[in-house]
């Protein structure tokens, strides 16, 4: 791996994964909203900062999301259920990703071995999904979900060396999971990015289309 692009660059794990990238020696280009003023659920934003770009990456890396929007709290019941609250968690983890990934096609190589990772989550799997609630959030990352693996299938059959992927990444103890961090053991950023640049390491694009954790397993749909 020569160069690669994460969206998402200032977050907990985008910014580790720039880190770790650069300890390899690879070129690591970063886009974000504090940096870069790039709104990922406008689709005018998206493409205006990919088209900053000229040169096809050999990693693009999808790390942006959010738990909590405009204080809307993952619900715990369909009382706490709200449209706007479903509405603004498809925009930013859904629908963002799959316009990063519609206007980032033309940089991704087709001579040459490649990677799409996406930031998902465990709890978007609706076949691991044993105690209900986070209506939002869950629907929003099983329906990024099905999105990555569309595109997937449809990159590949011009991309034939790529792999298009989506990652869950354990509970980081970043500010996204900070009021969350005491229901499950958690993991620094660092060694986030190690585990799923590991991960990423051993793709083939045998791999393309599934869902998988930091430790390379399969999670569900």
């Amino acid at each position: 791996m020569e160069n690669a692009l994460v969206i998402g660059a200032s977050g907990g794990i985008g910014s580790a994964i720039c880190a770790a990238l650069d300890s390899r020696g690879v070129s690591v280009a970063g886009l974000s909203r504090s940096g870069d003023g790039l709104d990922i659920t406008d689709e005018t934003s998206v493409a205006e900062a990919l088209n900053r770009f000229d040169t096809p990456f050999d990693l693009i890396f999808v790390a942006t999301g959010a738990l909590e929007i405009d204080g809307h709290a993952p619900e715990k019941s369909l009382d706490a259920l709200t449209a706007r609250g479903l509405a603004d968690q498809f925009a930013l983890n859904a629908i963002g990703p799959a316009l990063v990934l519609k206007h980032a096609r033309r940089l991704i190589p087709r001579d040459r071995p490649a990677t799409v990772a996406v930031l998902s989550a465990r709890v978007g799997s609706i076949g691991d999904n044993g105690l209900g609630g986070w209506y939002a959030y869950r629907a929003a990352k099983a329906g990024l979900n099905q999105l990555v693996h569309g595109a997937a299938i449809e990159l590949g059959r011009r991309h034939r060396k790529l792999c298009v992927v989506c990652l869950h990444p354990g509970t980081v103890a970043t500010r996204f999971t900070a009021d969350y961090q005491d229901r499950h053991p958690t993991v620094p950023p660092d060694e986030a990015a190690r585990n799923l640049l590991t991960v990423i390491d051993s793709l083939t694009p045998a791999d393309s289309g599934r869902f998988l954790d930091y430790a390379g397993k399969e999670i569900p749909w």
